[in-house]
């Protein structure tokens, strides 16, 4: 009788009712939460567009900061030869020097001009060149052989090393008599003496290297169970990588050295061989552009070393 009153009336039961009241309350949450769903979508995508703005704005500072400071160690490394030469300038305009002992820049460029320009200095520069890739090559190479030698077998250490050590005492000069006297003063005593020059410092830091290996890498290796050629491979040499290219570049730089120093005493051609022909003909000039020849040829191989090593270690990162 209830149910018919009510539908009677036209009011709905209570449940139908509730029921309503449900399905709307429902739906009203469905709208809120999609509603909430999409600020939370558009603060998402404008938190990452700004993250993005942001570190592109930082990218870019980075990159203008690393620039500044490629800048400044720029400035201040050249700021001293620059210093240098200004002073030259001032000294040789004003003559508080005689010409004939401090002779102008512009001399000199003309002398260098001349020379270029004759071919001269092209064959004394090639001269050397040829000399000092000859002599570093096989400094290095046996250099290279004696320190793994000696980094790998402990046995061979004992027995060569305190050798090594009295060998190297020894100033390259200190060998000119003997060898003047075994070899005569032609090209194989040149050849000797640069490789010596190269020869030592390329063994230290190839012995040193390989003997700086941390432990902990050699018991990771036997962990995996590696064969000895992979973990010389794998493990020892890439870790004595960086101490054995920087024993090359210290070789390549006192075989240069060792250069210049055997031309000039025992040489009748080559860089060496001109600053002493200048230097008896009083041509100081021609002294100056040796000189200056001879330090821009070392720079350029320091470079050059200098970004093959960046190259090779490349899979190198700092630390901080």
């Amino acid at each position: 009788m209830l149910k018919i009153f009510s539908f009677a009336s036209g009011r709905l039961p209570l449940k139908m009712q509730n029921r309503k009241q449900h399905k709307e309350q429902n739906k009203q949450h469905a709208i809120e939460r999609r509603a909430l769903r999409v600020e939370r979508n558009v603060k998402h995508s404008v938190k990452r567009n700004l993250t993005r703005k942001n570190s592109g704005v930082l990218g870019v500072s980075v990159m203008l900061e690393g620039l500044m400071a490629k800048l400044k160690s720029f400035l201040f490394a050249w700021m001293f030869p620059c210093i240098i030469f200004c002073v030259w300038l001032v000294i040789a305009h004003f003559e508080w020097i005689p010409s004939q002992i401090l002779p102008a820049p512009s001399l000199v460029a003309s002398t260098f001009t001349d020379l270029w320009a004759s071919g001269e200095l092209q064959g004394h520069i090639g001269i050397s060149l040829q000399r000092v890739m000859s002599g570093f090559g096989v400094g290095a190479l046996t250099g290279l052989l004696l320190g793994t030698a000696m980094g790998l077998s402990p046995t061979l250490k004992d027995y060569v090393y305190p050798i090594f050590k009295l060998y190297s005492q020894v100033p390259m000069l200190g060998w000119l008599p003997l060898l003047i006297m075994l070899v005569g003063i032609d090209e194989a005593l040149k050849i000797i003496l640069i490789s010596k020059g190269a020869f030592v410092p390329v063994t230290l830091n190839t012995y040193k290297g390989l003997q700086g290996v941390p432990s902990i890498y050699i018991e990771v290796a036997r962990v995996y169970r590696f064969t000895k050629w992979q973990l010389l491979k794998k493990v020892v040499f890439p870790s004595a990588l960086p101490p054995i290219w920087m024993g090359l570049r210290h070789g390549l730089t006192h075989a240069w050295l060792a250069l210049v120093a055997v031309e000039l005493l025992a040489s009748s051609e080559g860089l060496g061989f001109l600053m002493v022909y200048g230097r008896q003909l009083y041509q100081l000039d021609v002294v100056l552009v040796a000189v200056v020849i001879v330090g821009g040829i070392g720079l350029i191989f320091d470079k050059l070393l200098s970004v093959a090593e960046t190259y090779l270690l490349r899979w190198r990162h700092d630390a901080f």
